[in-house]
């Protein structure tokens, strides 16, 4: 039993160190309520544009469906975005998909699949949805290759349901 000890004691210690405060060079930690408000105030120009905040700041659509994608963006939704989401406008824990592409630039709903923390943190029109939806977007760690596949699939949706699709690509 004392052979334990001192391995488990020497484990704690190490993470006690490891999760400590870091600092920066003067001591001090930073943190977001300590940064210039300079830097807070700024807007990407991403952002203004309607693209969000991420990786995503430009993608390139076809006129037609890639149904490929759309079957593969359909199984994405099934696993991970089903349960909080629906197809047609009703919102459950967050808002329903039909019309999404002709309301929002395919760059920010990547974006928001991809980076939902920041864009959630820093885009007004995600923080608009979390103020009507009183729920955070979990992140699901989705890659780029299944939020365009997912795209697809929302491009996919809102023809089949209102008809048109990509309204938004343009304003």
């Amino acid at each position: 039993m004392k052979v334990l000890q001192i391995p488990i004691a020497l484990m704690f210690a190490l993470f006690l160190v490891a999760c400590g405060s870091s600092t920066n060079e003067t001591g001090t930690r930073e943190t977001a309520a300590t940064k210039p408000a300079a830097a807070k105030s700024e807007v990407p120009q991403t952002v203004k544009e309607g693209k969000g905040i991420g990786q995503t700041t430009h993608v390139e659509l076809a006129a037609n469906l890639d149904d490929g994608m759309v079957a593969d963006g359909k199984s994405i939704f099934d696993m991970k975005c089903s349960a909080c989401h629906k197809l047609n406008d009703k919102r459950v824990v967050g808002p329903g998909f039909e019309g999404v592409t002709n309301r929002r630039k395919p760059e920010w709903i990547m974006n928001m699949i991809t980076n939902v923390d920041d864009m959630l943190d820093t885009d007004p029109e995600a923080q608009k949805l979390l103020e009507e939806c009183l729920t955070r977007m979990p992140n699901q760690n989705v890659s780029l290759e299944e939020a365009r596949n997912l795209l697809e699939y929302m491009r996919h949706n809102d023809k089949e349901r209102t008809g048109k699709m990509d309204g938004a690509v343009n304003n």
